[in-house]
């Protein structure tokens, strides 16, 4: 498909042009991760898990996953969606969405077939992955009229892209002077309600680096929320398994001392001058899930490998947390038993 040549559209050299990126020995290995999620994401809208349309823009890919892979995913979209959707409610779209580490994630282009609106969405990721998915973007008309409007323009560099409410942008997360300099680019509003959002991205960061980074959005926002997924529980067998495979390919869990425990997860945060945090694994998630939700995805594909869902259900989390008081109630509201869970997996 040839790029669209629609009024509106200009390319610039000088747009919001990334500094040259200095790499760390795993960041290829971490880009890459995306790439896998991206698939598995993929393959889950294609058996009807939950409704994207906008996925097979950024993955080609058909080849099908196991079915615990494929429910894992499903409980990791929606445990984020819902801690989405309750803000939006709280804010009636007065806020900010900034998502951390974005990869392909479509979220943006999701909520704009919704009624939810926000002010600003705000996308950052490693400069490889913003140009690919700038071109991608670039190429595809579908998803060029979410982000134009009549009124403003959308402007594109090689890695990144500027529209009236919606910014991606390529930079490294540990460089706290760049990612000040892309968000103003993107026009924050620092006094803005704003929700951050991280999947498998802080677990990647050398811990002074993640605290730096925690420390200097609590210290630069007025009223946040934090969404973070990634690991727990990394310090018995199973996550030894995890740790061990993800090494094999290059990715040393950088940030891993705070995947240890629910609580080694909340004190990242609470140790970073957030008012609060709350955490659940992905077992809770997964209950909090709408029965009907549930019983619905349960019934797409057989799951032989039970035990091993509840394994990886374990060792995922879901972290919860807030600057001031205004979204200290946002929630998973759940059931926190694991019998429970058995049971709806026909686990004796």
């Amino acid at each position: 498909m040839e790029p669209p040549t629609t009024g509106g559209i200009s390319s610039a050299s000088n747009v919001g042009n990334s500094s040259t990126h200095k790499f760390h020995p795993c960041d290829e290995a971490v880009i890459a991760t995306n790439d896998d999620a991206s698939d598995c994401k993929r393959c889950a809208v294609r058996l009807g898990y939950w409704k994207d349309d906008y996925i097979g823009y950024f993955v080609r890919n058909q080849e099908r996953k196991a079915p615990e892979i494929n429910r894992g995913y499903f409980a990791r979209v929606k445990g984020v969606e819902m801690c989405v959707e309750k803000f939006l409610k709280k804010t009636s779209g007065n806020c900010q969405i900034i998502n951390l580490g974005c990869g392909f994630d479509t979220l943006y282009f999701r909520l704009r077939d919704t009624a939810h609106q926000v002010k600003n969405f705000i996308e950052l990721d490693f400069p490889t992955v913003t140009a690919r998915k700038c071109y991608t973007i670039k190429r595809n008309k579908a998803l060029l009229a979410k982000i134009h409007d009549e009124d403003g323009e959308v402007r594109l560099s090689p890695t990144d892209l500027h529209g009236p409410s919606y910014h991606l942008m390529g930079v490294d997360l540990r460089n706290l002077d760049e990612v000040d300099s892309k968000l103003q680019q993107a026009e924050v509003d620092y006094t803005l309600p704003t929700i951050f959002l991280a999947e498998c991205v802080l677990v990647y960061i050398e811990a002074q680096n993640c605290r730096n980074l925690l420390q200097w959005i609590a210290q630069k926002f007025q009223a946040a929320v934090f969404v973070n997924y990634e690991q727990v529980n990394m310090n018995d067998r199973f996550g030894e398994v995890m740790l061990n495979n993800l090494r094999g390919r290059g990715c040393s869990l950088a940030g891993v001392e705070s995947c240890l425990s629910l609580e080694t997860q909340r004190n990242r945060f609470k140790d970073s001058g957030w008012s609060g945090a709350r955490a659940w694994d992905m077992v809770q998630v997964y209950e909090s899930i709408s029965a009907a939700e549930r019983q619905r995805i349960e019934r797409l594909e057989m799951l032989d490998e039970g035990e091993l869902l509840l394994q990886l259900f374990q060792h995922y989390c879901l972290v919860v947390a807030w600057l001031g008081l205004a979204f200290q109630d946002i929630d998973i509201t759940c059931v926190p038993v694991v019998e429970e869970l058995m049971s709806s997996l026909n686990i004796d």
